[in-house]
């Protein structure tokens, strides 16, 4: 009777996964419809309120309400508490729908506070994200989200410099759901818009083989010389790192194939791993399709996304050079060398040069400034095109059935991060104390831009190691972005750097994420993986600090003179960084160099012009020397 009853439980209560990939893939095919809706004229759909183009007063609660019910469809809990799992998302359609239905022209909720009704609708809301986020992106995220709320409550009794008048659970119910901001303010925007399409973009690469292919290209570039795997692996990771969204899951899709490929080379498995997560990093700013933090900075700056890849593209640039130098000391110093078995990068183009087209296109939208969202629609659908017009690329409803599944999947955390991080925003407007905290930030620098910097990465540092990348940059932008324009930083520099800080979570020690993960591939310790990532990510601190300082960012006031003067410095800088922490480039650094590296270093520094050429000569110098000293042993 018993084991009847559980397999009736089974069969009843727990979904099948038709229904799960259902639920999945239709939440797929409505966000790729809604940035098609704008294009019909009004009064042609039928069910126009549903069918057409939806406010975001509608559409970011249904987005998350979907979200929700597919992330308790697809982290369930354990056994017999999966049935949970369904009264979840019942609540949730039930919450839903009483938000949906609130009226928000109405002055009563704002008079006499909100219906109880209501109130209950919100407070499952906002548990149902938490617990989302628990569940998908870490406890660490849900008791930020938490402390944040309980600060916005309980506020009035903490000390003066930290205190707010502290608000009752209706207002603060009121703010983060009832309203344009908190739970459904412009970080859930953002990710139900441009994020989803090219989280499904990067799904439908992977779906058709694209992503194989530019993987493949890269070792065909690469592969063959000194240290080839490694040089391919940063720059596949340069082309595929933006579109999935995460150094984490760039760092496992292209370290299952690259990480064994450098321990085979040579390569010890700390640095396999950690050239695979300071690569895998990196993709994250690498235009055109940069990670979901520089959508929500087009938003929060009011910069066109096309201003922005352009911005960013010099910047990105200098920092996979500079994981590249230090690839190549590293081969050069063990003697590795290329891969002797790689296909011609002829062969590849040959196979899957059509693939390239979709990208092109999408570039091309993206300078026209297009909507992102639709960019990333029109993206999915030109990837599913190009693979029909090659026989050995066309793949079946099948394939796209999986693209939508995983797109939406995917989708689920870098969503429910976006809330988890707009709570946090909805707090720091409602109770005043990102103004106590830009006031602090430049007192505690005194009016020293550097020392700004300084306390903004360490904010950075600490708060990656529980929010993911995205989350770390809204927090910190609405936190320390007006404590950097205090100091004298335009608006979107300032945000840049931030930008830029937000992502050295991923390979810094203690927790390194990017790095543990590719730890795990090359079975090495997580923590001396770390440390290898961060020294070879070091143009993530590097190159902001000289954003500060030197006019890095294409556009506006910056012509292309200022900017490459201002790459070559940059430049300069990280290859003096690099041979005196290596004590080597194509020689070892003989101690009298070390002090000209340092002294090159010192004169890179100083804000005059003829003093950084003398630096930059200098620089020149220790190569030119070094190689020349290389030569010389070698013959």
């Amino acid at each position: 009777m018993i084991q009847t009853f559980n397999r009736l439980l089974d069969h009843w209560l727990v979904p099948s996964s038709r229904v799960v990939f259902g639920v999945a893939v239709a939440l797929s095919i409505f966000q790729i419809w809604r940035p098609l809706a704008g294009f019909i004229p009004v009064g042609i759909l039928p069910m126009e309120h549903i069918l057409g183009l939806m406010p975001a007063t509608y559409f970011r609660p249904l987005h998350l309400s979907w979200i929700l019910c597919v992330g308790f469809f697809v982290y369930p809990l354990a056994g017999r508490l999966r049935c949970l799992d369904l009264f979840s998302v019942a609540m949730v359609l039930w919450s839903s729908t009483r938000i949906l239905g609130f009226n928000y022209q109405g002055l009563d909720h704002l008079l006499n506070g909100l219906s109880a009704v209501d109130h209950v609708a919100g407070l499952i809301m906002i548990a149902a994200t938490l617990e989302m986020a628990r569940r998908s992106v870490g406890l660490v995220m849900t008791i930020i989200g938490l402390v944040f709320i309980l600060y916005g409550a309980f506020g009035n009794y903490l000390p003066d410099v930290l205190a707010t008048r502290g608000f009752s659970f209706e207002r603060i119910i009121r703010f983060q759901v009832f309203s344009a901001a908190g739970l459904y303010g412009a970080p859930i925007g953002i990710a139900a818009g441009a994020v989803f399409s090219f989280v499904l973009f990067g799904a439908f690469l992977q779906a058709t083989g694209a992503g194989k292919f530019f993987i493949d290209l890269s070792f065909a570039a690469a592969g063959h010389y000194r240290g080839g795997p490694a040089k391919a692996s940063v720059l596949a990771s340069a082309m595929m790192g933006s579109i999935s969204g995460s150094a984490i899951a760039n760092t496992v899709s292209t370290g299952s194939l690259t990480i064994p490929m450098m321990k085979q080379l040579g390569y010890k498995p700390t640095q396999a791993a950690g050239i695979e997560a300071a690569a895998s990093t990196g993709g994250q700013i690498m235009p055109p399709i940069m990670g979901a933090g520089a959508f929500v900075m087009a938003e929060f700056t009011r910069v066109p996304y096309s201003d922005i890849v352009w911005m960013s593209l010099i910047p990105a640039i200098l920092f996979f050079l500079s994981v590249l130098l230090y690839v190549h000391i590293m081969a050069v110093k063990g003697s590795f060398k290329g891969m002797t078995d790689t296909i011609a990068a002829r062969q590849i183009l040959k196979q899957g040069v059509h693939f390239v087209l979709p990208l092109v296109l999408i570039i091309f939208l993206l300078m026209q400034d297009y909507s992102p969202a639709l960019v990333g629609v029109v993206g999915c659908m030109a990837v599913a095109i190009a693979g029909l017009l090659r026989v050995h690329t066309r793949v079946g409803w099948a394939a796209i059935g999986k693209a939508l599944y995983q797109g939406a999947t995917m989708a689920v955390p870098i969503s429910v991060a976006c809330a988890i991080a707009g709570i946090v925003v909805g707090v720091i407007g409602q109770t005043g104390i990102g103004l106590q905290f830009t006031e602090s930030v430049v007192a505690l620098s005194g009016g020293k831009l550097w020392l700004g910097l300084g306390l903004v990465a360490f904010a950075a540092l600490i708060l990656g190691m529980g929010l993911p990348v995205t989350a770390a940059y809204i927090v910190l932008s609405v936190m320390t972005a007006p404590a950097l324009q205090e100091l004298g930083l335009a608006l979107i520099t300032a945000h840049m750097i931030i930008f830029w800080l937000s992502q050295t979570s991923n390979i810094t020690p203690p927790i390194a994420l990017a790095a543990f993960a590719g730890a795990g591939i090359a079975g090495a310790p997580p923590m001396r993986s770390a440390v290898e990532a961060f020294k070879l990510a070091s143009g993530l601190f590097v190159i902001p600090l000289m954003m500060a300082y030197m006019p890095l960012l294409l556009g506006g006031e910056n012509g292309w003179g200022d900017v490459l003067f201002a790459a070559g410095v940059t430049l300069s800088l990280i290859v003096a960084i690099a041979m005196l922490s290596e004590r080597f480039l194509f020689d070892v650094v003989t101690l009298p160099y070390v002090f000209v590296g340092l002294a090159a270093i010192g004169l890179l520094l100083v804000p005059e012009t003829w003093l950084r050429i003398v630096g930059i000569a200098l620089v020149l110098i220790l190569i030119l020397r070094n190689y020349c000293a290389s030569r010389r042993n070698s013959s």
